[in-house]
C-alpha cells in the first residue's frame, strides 16, 4: 500500500470544490443544478474524508457536513431512483461524527420512501436509515434482502444485518471482508484511497458494543 500525501487529496477535492460552486451559477436549468450539486457533494465528502486520513477530524466534519447539505440539496431535482444520494448525505454525517444530522437524514431518507425501493441501493439507504435510527428489528429483512442480490456487494450486505441481528462475531467476519475488498481495488471514490464503507459500518456498529479492531492504511489513524 503506498503513502500518501493527504494535503494534496485535501487542496485538489478543495479546488474541485471551489470549481464547481463558480460552475453551480451558471447552471442553466434544475437538471445541470442537481448534477452540479451532487458533483459539489462528492468533491467536499472527497475533502471531508481526506482531512479524516490526515488527522484533522474537526476540519472533516466541516467539509462532511457540507457534503450532506449538498447531497440533500440536489435530490429534489434529481431523477427517481437517485438513492446515491440520501446515502451520501447519511454516511457523510456519519462520517463527521454528527449524529443528530445523522438523524435527521435518515428519518428524510425513510420519508423519500427509500424502504419500498426495489432496488438494492434504495434497500441500502433504508438499512442505513434505519440503523441510525436504532430500529433494528425493522433494518434485518431489508439488509438481510441485500445479502441475497448479485448486483449488491454481500459482504456490505452481511455487515449491515449483522449489525441489525447484534451479531458481534458475524459483523467481525463480514466488515473484514468490507475492508478486504477496499485495500485490493484499484479505483476510489474521488480518487481518494479510503474505506469510507467501512468507516460507516463502524460507527454504526460502535453505537452496539460490536466493532472490530481494524488497522488500515484506508482508515484514520486511532
Amino acid at each position: 500500500m503506498r503513502d500518501e500525501d493527504w494535503s494534496e487529496h485535501v487542496e485538489r477535492q478543495q479546488a474541485r470544490y471551489r470549481d464547481g460552486e463558480a460552475r453551480l451559477r451558471d447552471a442553466s436549468d434544475s437538471d445541470a443544478r442537481q448534477r452540479q450539486l451532487t458533483r459539489l457533494g462528492n468533491a467536499a465528502g472527497g475533502a471531508g474524508l481526506a482531512l479524516l486520513l490526515a488527522g484533522r477530524p474537526d476540519e472533516a466534519a466541516q467539509w462532511l457536513a457540507r457534503a450532506a447539505e449538498r447531497y440533500r440539496e440536489s435530490f429534489a431535482d434529481a431523477p427517481a431512483g437517485s438513492w446515491g444520494r440520501p446515502i451520501g448525505a447519511l454516511k457523510a454525517r456519519l462520517l463527521g461524527g454528527d449524529w443528530d444530522g445523522a438523524w435527521r437524514e435518515a428519518e428524510w431518507t425513510l420519508a423519500t420512501g427509500a424502504a419500498d425501493a426495489d432496488s438494492p441501493i434504495g434497500r441500502y439507504a433504508a438499512s442505513l436509515a434505519l440503523l441510525v435510527l436504532e430500529r433494528d428489528i425493522e433494518a434485518r429483512p431489508l439488509a438481510s434482502s441485500l445479502r441475497e442480490r448479485a448486483d449488491f456487494p454481500a459482504a456490505v450486505g452481511d455487515a449491515l444485518a449483522t449489525i441489525a441481528a447484534g451479531d458481534r462475531l458475524g459483523y467481525i467476519d463480514a466488515v473484514e471482508r468490507v475492508l478486504e475488498s477496499f485495500e485490493t481495488r484499484e479505483e476510489y471514490l474521488e480518487d481518494v484511497p479510503v474505506a469510507d464503507t467501512v468507516m460507516v459500518l463502524q460507527a454504526l456498529a460502535s453505537r452496539r458494543d460490536l466493532a472490530a479492531e481494524l488497522t488500515s492504511p484506508l482508515l484514520p489513524p486511532g
